[in-house]
Formats: structure tokens, C-alpha cells, sequence
């Protein structure tokens, strides 16, 4: 049985019976949160931008006393202000970690957010924070966990929260010193590790802090040094679910379930309405509404260029579906052809170059010569080495081996060239 064949009638099966019954996620699921200090055209400028509109989300209003009522304590005055901008788009998915795509923040960024979620309680949700202006976003994620709340009907807990806020604010100052990527990573690198570990003691905590910046050769302060113990030690009292932790930490790092994986994830979340980690509500976002010099950054966006990396995710969908269907036993057949032509290449090569043959020579002396005239002959015809006609029938063959080479050797490049305008094509 063929098994080629095989397989589309059982991925057929498996979909019918995976979307059946069919369900969809509804909007109501789905929460706007809107900063309170904005102007009505820049509220529906910032629904524009989410790709929906007022009647088909439930909408928060978040105040400048919400923030407080989280960060107080924790942030500096000037970090939370004394109004409010900052707005946000949540959906709670079922599982893939949680994914972020942040426009207009400059203080906080998409996997700053990610990471500081999966501390406050939350495992699995698409997330889009952003402002019509330029602003810090800390207030971003405020309103991301009373939206988180709303939609899912979970409570998350207040110490959690603060602890998430606590995490926001640290490493974001961090990256004044080191930088925004290498702070968020630092923290995620000794947080997974307090956290796969178990890890409740101080001293303990703070090894792996301190090899975590040995890592990193980064220099800190010990007040940062100091900082990024205590939030440990706050991290190191909650239970987490470690297989969350390391999706949302996988998305950060632009690492995905493999190509078979991410292709049943689509096909499965085109019939069920369950996007999972693809993104979601992140994909029907409006860039241009932010203008063109909108700062704009996305976890998906590590996926993206691995998949790029990798040779395009499409591409492998297309040539996937090519070879289920039969479509890539001819060009197999061919590439077994070409591969045939180019080992006799080879072997006409090593002939006219005698390359071989001096090998042959070195094992045996008496292979490549006439017992009776005790002249050298050529080990494949008999004939003498200094015959006239053999000389010029293995100078001919040479000269049409070279020229074949050569002339393959063109045709390749020419096709190589011709390939990589398409891939430029595609991942432009």
C-alpha cells in the first residue's frame, strides 16, 4: 500500500472528527481595555487599530487610581504618572503560552510583558498592548490583567500581580544598564531556573542569579543585584505550572513544536476557532493607525525568523501537501537521476585525471603493465598508454567530461541564483 496515498484520507479523518462539533470562540471572550485620559476620536482610533470595534468587545476603562492600586509602592512616581494612556486587547487562549505585540511602548516590551504575565497566574493568552502616542506602558499591563480577569473568570492573586508588577519595573530599569533584550532574558533564565528548581533559599537564589550575570558577562550594581534577589525570593513562593513556563519562554526564544506540529495547530485552529499560539487577535492588528514611525514589536516575531531561517513555513506546507499528493515522485526520480549522472562524472573525472589509477598503482605496480611487453597500458582498454588513438579518444573524453562539468556547473549556478531571487521574493 502507498503510503502517500495513505495519509491524506487519515488527515481527512482526523479533521472531520476534530471539528466536530465545531466551536468557535466568541467575541465576548475577547476585552478592550481603554486608557481613561484619552480623547473619544483617539479611543476609536486605538479600536481601529485592534481590528474590532466597540459593540464587539466588552471594553474597561483604566484609570490612573487603577495603576496605583497595583504599582504604588513598587513603581516611582514618575514611572506611573498621574494619567492614564496606555491601552490593551486580551483573549484567553487554551493553551501555546502566552504571545504579546506591543505598539507605541517604550519602556516595556512585548516579551517584558509575556514574562511578567506568566508571573501574575496567567498561562495562555494573545495579547495586544498599545497607545496612540509614545508612552512607557507600565500601566499597559494593569489593564491587561483586569481585562485577563473579565474575559476567562479567573482571579488572579493580588500577590502574584504585585509580583508581576515588581518584575515590569526591574527589568525595565535593568535595561537602562544592560539593554532590553539581555535584561528580559536574564530574569527569565534565573526565573525558569528558581522555578523548574524549587528553588527557596536565599542562598540558592542567589547563585543562580549570580551565574545567570556570569552567563550574560554583564556588570550590575548591587542594589540591581539586590533587586533581582528579592523579586526571586517573591517568585519562589507561588506554584507554577512549569509546562507553561516553558511555552511562553519557547515563544521568547522564537522556538516552535516542530513543522508537523505547527501545520496540525493551523489546520486544527482553521476548523475549531481556537488560534492558539499563532497569535490571534495579534494578527488583525492595523500598523498603519499608529503611523509610520509607530515603535512596534511582537513575540511572534522570534517565530517568524526561525520559520525564515528554516526555509519559509509555507514553503514546507507547500511542499508537504506536494509530496502527500504524489506531486514530488517524479521530481525524487529526477533528483535520483541527477545524483547518477554526477557520481559518473566522477568516475569519468578520476579516469582521464588518472587520480585512481595511482592509487591502483601504488597497492599493485604490475596492474598497469603488459606481462609480455613490459610496457605500461591503460588498465580498462589493454591498449598501450602511448598509443596514438587511445591518447586522443581519452584526451576527447576528458575535453567532453570538462566541458560537461563546466556547463553543469553554470546551469547550477544559474538555477542556485534563480532559487534565491524566489526565496528573496517570498521572505520579502
Amino acid at each position: 500500500m502507498n503510503t502517500k496515498r495513505l495519509i491524506p484520507a487519515m488527515m481527512a479523518a482526523a479533521l472531520v472528527c476534530t471539528s466536530l462539533p465545531m466551536t468557535v470562540q466568541a467575541d465576548g471572550a475577547k476585552i478592550v481595555t481603554i486608557g481613561a485620559n484619552l480623547t473619544e476620536e483617539q479611543k476609536q482610533s486605538m479600536y481601529q487599530y485592534f481590528g474590532t470595534t466597540a459593540d464587539a468587545v466588552d471594553t474597561i476603562e483604566v484609570t490612573n487610581a487603577d495603576e496605583r492600586k497595583y504599582m504604588e509602592g513598587i513603581a516611582s512616581e514618575a514611572q506611573i504618572g498621574t494619567r492614564t494612556y496606555s491601552c490593551s486587547y486580551v483573549e484567553p487562549t487554551t493553551s501555546g503560552g502566552i504571545q504579546v505585540k506591543v505598539g507605541n511602548l517604550t519602556f516595556v516590551t512585548s516579551s517584558m510583558i509575556a514574562s511578567t504575565l506568566l508571573t501574575s497566574g496567567v498561562e495562555n493568552c494573545n495579547v495586544v498592548a498599545a497607545s496612540p502616542m509614545e508612552v512607557s506602558g507600565t500601566g499597559a499591563l494593569t489593564g491587561i490583567m483586569m481585562a485577563y480577569e473579565k474575559a476567562s473568570g479567573e482571579t488572579l492573586s493580588e500577590d502574584q500581580k504585585a509580583a508581576a508588577t515588581e518584575e515590569l519595573i526591574t527589568t525595565g530599569e535593568i535595561a537602562d544598564t544592560i539593554g532590553q533584550k539581555d535584561a528580559t532574558d536574564l530574569i527569565n533564565e534565573v526565573k525558569q531556573e528558581v522555578i523548574k528548581e524549587g528553588l527557596t533559599d536565599e542562598g540558592e537564589i542567589k547563585e543562580a542569579v549570580n551565574n545567570a550575570v556570569k552567563n550574560y558577562n554583564i556588570s550590575l550594581t548591587e542594589d540591581q543585584l539586590a533587586k533581582i534577589n528579592s523579586l526571586m525570593k517573591n517568585i519562589s513562593q507561588y506554584d507554577y505550572d512549569v509546562k507553561a513556563l516553558k511555552e511562553t519562554l519557547d515563544n521568547l526564544d522564537g522556538k516552535s513544536g516542530g513543522f508537523f506540529s505547527n501545520l496540525w495547530t493551523s489546520v486544527k485552529g482553521f476548523f475549531t476557532g481556537d488560534s492558539n499560539n499563532d497569535g490571534g487577535i495579534i494578527n488583525g492588528t492595523n500598523d498603519d493607525i499608529l503611523g509610520a514611525d509607530a515603535v512596534i514589536d511582537s513575540t511572534l516575531d522570534a517565530v517568524v525568523n526561525n520559520s525564515k531561517e528554516e526555509g519559509g513555513f509555507w514553503d514546507k506546507v507547500t511542499g508537504f501537501f506536494k509530496n502527500l499528493f504524489g506531486g514530488g515522485d517524479d521530481e525524487a526520480e529526477n533528483e535520483d537521476t541527477e545524483t547518477a549522472g554526477t557520481e559518473d562524472e566522477t568516475e569519468d573525472t578520476d579516469d582521464s585525471d588518472g587520480s585512481d589509477d595511482a592509487s591502483a598503482d601504488d597497492e599493485n605496480p604490475d596492474a598497469s603493465i603488459d606481462p609480455e611487453t613490459g610496457s605500461p597500458v591503460d588498465p580498462e582498454t589493454g591498449l598501450p598508454i602511448n598509443d596514438a588513438d587511445n591518447t586522443d579518444s581519452v584526451s576527447e573524453g576528458s575535453d567532453a567530461v570538462l566541458e560537461n562539468q563546466t556547463n553543469g556547473t553554470t546551469d547550477s549556478t544559474v538555477n542556485d541564483a534563480e532559487n534565491n531571487d524566489s526565496a528573496s521574493d517570498i521572505t520579502q
